[in-house]
């Protein structure tokens, strides 16, 4: 088979042939002239740096969108390359060599599905025999990597210090009245107070999926966590969580049906157990946005001793993803909303929704910032008895929010430093319910792919 690298020079050649319009250098603007030599020289690199600062400018030019996409492509930044190519080919459609490229970058980036869309759209406007014959040697090289990589499998482990100024999510009142009693004043057990503590955290897991066929894939995973708590050894916890299931479809829409099951265990012993099922729909708007909606069911069962805990969880939602500042950065806004059936429970059943915000900015090759807020609202149905009175019944309404900041830290390919602090807080018409929460932390992980 043809080796594909020798084609990137008849690729460039056939792409200028299909330009609407001449090459002519805009006055005052970049030096296309300068930069198709360069190309043609073989010096992507040095194209790119020359186009580049001109970006913004001259963003919707089919032509300098056109030759600043192979020069990225060619210099080894197929991610912002496909950027460019969509610039061409929101203007131009049928613009067959920004397709062909197009193709190459997704190829690049190791998204075969896309690459082959891109590569049979051409195919279809009948391209010349030197386009077929370099478009037949991408599929036929598509088809022996997905052969050869229908299963894989990745994996992490990751160890953790920090500072919880609440480790068991607790008011900060050790006295509180309860109107049941008459407003009798009554000292909480410490274990309900807030409680600082330094910690150690580890987690590790992993997932592989199989593809069957290009529209079918098989996945399963696993995570395992655990927290050691220097001064509040009796809120140390395990965690362990599976999930399994099916992937369908290819290309821009991807849905996921999966079952998962969890253990909580506290103290060393058995809290609680999660089972459940969910659906997951993602589709691709194009390289820069992607939407998504997502149901889930759980059953939480807790410990005899506490059952009256138990409950049914319902929850569904939706997501926006935005990938910006030419692939350097991303934002995410998403909504959801969900009930919880418990009967057993004090406040009973409850239904809630919120809403999550969140961004990554690239700051340099190895290191990104990234940040997040989130809130909560949550009515529950059942008035309590302990906080109602004889004239009153209260029933509980909490409004919850959340936000963190922190660093992604890549010395290594595989080894990522991240130092973040995350903050809490619950505010609650039952005093008991109040509380604030702020975790300080470092963490070292390592990826396995």
């Amino acid at each position: 088979m043809t080796n594909l690298s020798s084609v990137k020079r008849t690729l460039l050649a056939l792409g200028i042939c299909l330009w609407v319009a001449g090459n002519t250098a805009l006055a005052a603007g970049p030096d296309l002239q300068k930069a198709e030599a360069l190309m043609k020289q073989g010096k992507a690199a040095e194209a790119y740096s020359l186009l580049q600062p001109f970006e913004f400018e001259q963003s919707g030019s089919v032509k300098f969108d056109y030759l600043l996409g192979i020069a990225a492509l060619d210099s080894g930044k197929p991610d912002k390359a496909t950027l460019a190519f969509e610039r061409v080919l929101a203007v131009d459609p049928n613009f067959a060599g920004a397709r062909i490229d197009m193709g190459r970058a997704y190829y690049q980036l190791g998204d075969f599905t896309r690459a082959k869309l891109e590569f049979e759209a051409v195919l279809t406007q009948n391209p010349p025999p030197a386009a077929r014959a370099t478009i037949n040697n991408y599929l036929a090289a598509i088809e022996e990597r997905e052969s050869a990589s229908k299963t894989k499998a990745t994996g992490y482990f990751e160890i953790a210090a920090g500072h919880d100024s609440n480790v068991n999510f607790a008011t900060s009142q050790s006295q509180i009245e309860v109107p049941a009693f008459g407003n009798l004043i009554f000292t909480l057990n410490p274990t309900g107070v807030k409680a600082p503590s330094s910690y150690l955290g580890s987690a590790f897991g992993g997932e592989v999926t199989h593809q069957v066929n290009p529209k079918l894939g098989l996945f399963a995973g696993a995570d395992v966590r655990a927290r050691d708590n220097v001064s509040q050894r009796a809120f140390n916890s395990i965690s362990m969580d599976a999930r399994a299931g099916v992937a369908l479809g290819e290309g821009a829409d991807v849905v996921r049906l999966g079952v998962l099951a969890g253990k909580y265990e506290l103290n060393g012993k058995s809290n609680r157990d999660t089972d459940g099922v969910n659906a997951e729909w993602r589709h691709l708007l194009n390289p820069a946005n992607q939407v998504s909606a997502f149901a889930q069911y759980a059953r939480y069962r807790f410990e005899p001793t506490i059952s009256v805990n138990d409950f049914d969880q319902y929850t569904y939602g939706a997501s926006w993803l935005r990938v910006v500042n030419d692939g350097k950065g991303m934002v995410l806004a998403g909504l959801f909303a969900g009930n919880e059936r418990a009967s057993l429970r004090a406040d009973g059943g409850k239904r809630f929704n919120g809403l999550r915000l969140g961004g990554q900015m690239q700051l340099n090759d190895k290191a990104e910032l990234f940040a997040g807020l989130g809130a909560q609202f949550s009515k529950y149905d059942q008035a309590n008895a302990a906080f109602s009175s004889p004239t009153e019944s209260l029933t509980r309404d909490d409004r919850q929010y959340d936000a963190n900041l922190g660093i992604n830290w890549h010395y290594d390919k595989l080894w990522t430093l991240r130092p973040q602090i995350s903050y809490m807080r619950n505010d609650s018409n039952i005093v008991i319910y109040k509380f604030d929460r702020t975790d300080v932390s470092i963490t070292i992980r390592r990826d396995f792919k």
